[in-house]
């Protein structure tokens, strides 16, 4: 099936840490792992839920040390990205991660920027870098480090929210939002993925998010879908992380069509694909056996991906032609 141009709005970079590009990062800066090898690294890739996951995440990232292992990194997303119909890609990075472990936040930043500096010309694929920050960790440190990044000049466009979501609500960032805000960031947020559909509201409400990550959990207020389908508030989903975290139990239970069908503005991502089964066109083919997702979904679903982005307004409409153009 021929791809449609796609924005890929809900995608960690660090989550496309193949177990091949893992073990040869490890090898190359002479990090142990208790792994012998990519089959039994592969294995550990079996989630009861988000914690299990971001466990065997955080552990990986041990294996970033310089520069070139983060734009390595970058640059193998970005190449498989472009063969899933991805032409622009809102990369969201865990900066608080790395400091943890003791890598300056100039070498995350910089080689991560590094190559989406001309992911266009090299890949086909425009890109905006947001930074997102662990909920699990303190407000103040997270002020700090936006502090940083402003101060040194990071070419971000926009803030976020990630990690652990129960028991850290969205109001506990009030005041990094209120300043990312005055910087002239976009705004972004996880919320409603393993948290109450209250998460998604406070997220709106306290935060003044214009984009909601999952939001699947909105489904159980009535109230707060209509205020999203009235307002018509992207939420970016990712299904086979959702199953593979046991967000939701099977495939062919996920809710992205009914949500289509309530007038939601949705649409598909690959959130952390490789640890979850699969990139954007991954996603898009498993929901197709699924739930039958059919060609008309595929093409709102573009269109959603394309509106709900930071593009500019020029590149926005010409891939959205684009869509327009392919779905005749």
């Amino acid at each position: 099936m021929t791809h449609l141009p796609f924005a890929e709005l809900h995608l960690h970079i660090e989550g496309t840490l193949e177990p091949e590009l893992v073990l040869e990062l490890a090898r190359r800066n002479g990090v142990a792992l208790p792994y012998d090898d990519v089959g039994e690294l592969r294995a550990a890739y079996d989630f009861t839920d988000l914690q299990s996951f971001l466990d065997l995440y955080y552990a990986n990232m041990a294996v970033l040390r310089t520069r070139q292992d983060f734009a390595d990194m970058t640059a193998a997303y970005l190449a498989r990205a472009a063969t899933a119909g991805v032409r622009h890609a809102e990369i969201m990075f865990d900066p608080q991660a790395h400091l943890a472990r003791g890598v300056p936040l100039e070498v995350a930043v910089e080689g991560i920027a590094s190559v989406l500096a001309t992911s266009e010309d090299d890949h086909g694929v425009s890109t905006l870098l947001i930074a997102a920050f662990l909920r699990d960790r303190p407000e103040a440190e997270a002020l700090d480090v936006l502090d940083g990044l402003l101060g040194m000049g990071a070419p971000i466009a926009g803030v976020g929210l990630d990690s652990a979501e129960i028991g850290h609500p969205p109001a506990k960032f009030a005041r990094l939002f209120a300043r990312a805000r005055d910087a002239g960031l976009h705004l972004v947020a996880h919320a409603g993925e393993e948290g109450p559909a209250a998460y998604v509201a406070e997220a709106l409400d306290v935060l003044g998010v214009e984009r909601i990550d999952h939001g699947i959990r909105a489904l159980d207020d009535d109230a707060l879908v209509s205020r999203l389908v009235a307002e018509q508030v992207p939420l970016t989903v990712c299904p086979l992380s959702n199953v593979a975290l046991r967000a939701v139990g099977t495939l062919a239970e996920h809710p992205v069509v009914t949500m289509l069908e309530r007038g939601l503005n949705v649409s598909v991502h690959s959130d952390d694909p490789a640890y979850f089964g699969g990139y954007l066109d991954d996603n898009l083919d498993a929901l197709t056996t699924a739930v039958g997702l059919t060609r008309a979904h595929r093409v709102r679903l573009a269109e959603n991906s394309l509106r709900a982005s930071f593009l500019p307004a020029g590149r926005r409409d010409a891939l959205l032609a684009e869509v327009a153009a392919a779905s005749d």
